[in-house]
């Protein structure tokens, strides 16, 4: 299975920037639908597309392996 490591990226740029980062500022940023980030945050093995996955990676500015784990 591959874990997408959402909350923890989440963490990683709150951190440094300094403040709390909402789902709703992630949504807004990235295009990305609430329900489906509340999805890929509470779900393990969530399954979601290749699009998703570049728009989280542009956000938090890093690259697929550090948001993706196989577990």
């Amino acid at each position: 299975m591959i874990r997408i490591l959402f909350k923890q990226a989440l963490d990683e740029k709150s951190f440094r920037e300094g403040r709390r980062i909402t789902l709703n500022e992630v949504s807004e940023e990235t295009g990305i639908s609430r329900p489906t980030l509340t999805r890929i945050s509470n779900v393990p093995g969530y399954n979601t597309n290749t699009d998703t996955i570049s728009a989280l990676c542009d956000y938090f500015e890093i690259e697929p392996g550090e948001l993706l784990k196989k577990v």
